[in-house]
């Protein structure tokens, strides 16, 4: 057999151990997100707030609880994450919003929405009635802006 078929069946082989290797590990991860899942859809409750302000911060800067903090991975403390600030009751409070969610919770609103401890999992209905579902509109690229006016 020819030095390259050797090394050829040699790779083949290689990308199949780590085919089947990372296949076990995404299965792992998958079961492990739906407990996490589980969890959070347990401890939810709903709750009526009034959203003072919104970003994505680093977690570092966005006041959180120093057990918050000390519980999530050092690398991830420096990642941007959406952060809302909202009244509950008499309390102001920090808490992290789901990606899908924070597009559509609105500035300055009073919101019913459903939270799992610190974590903002989904949005039941805003005061006034503007829709849920309404994302805000995006801007548009400055090359899309002049190709509107040439027609």
């Amino acid at each position: 057999m020819p030095v390259w078929g050797i090394v050829l069946l040699v790779i083949l082989a290689i990308l199949l151990v780590v085919f089947i290797a990372l296949m076990i590990f995404g299965n792992k991860l998958r079961k492990k997100q739906e407990a996490q899942q589980a969890q959070i859809d347990a401890a939810k409750q709903v709750m009526s707030m009034l959203i003072i302000d919104k970003k994505k911060m680093k977690l570092k800067d966005a006041n959180l609880p120093k057990m918050v903090l000390d519980q999530t991975p050092k690398y991830l403390r420096g990642s941007k994450m959406p952060i809302v600030k909202a009244k509950i009751g008499a309390r102001i409070m920090t808490l992290m919003a789901d990606p899908k969610v924070f597009d559509q919770i609105p500035v300055k609103a009073e919101v019913k929405a459903e939270v799992s401890g610190i974590y903002i999992t989904g949005i039941k209905s805003v005061r006034g009635g503007r829709p849920v579902s309404e994302a805000p509109a995006k801007k548009k690229g400055l090359k899309k802006f002049f190709s509107k006016k040439d027609k």
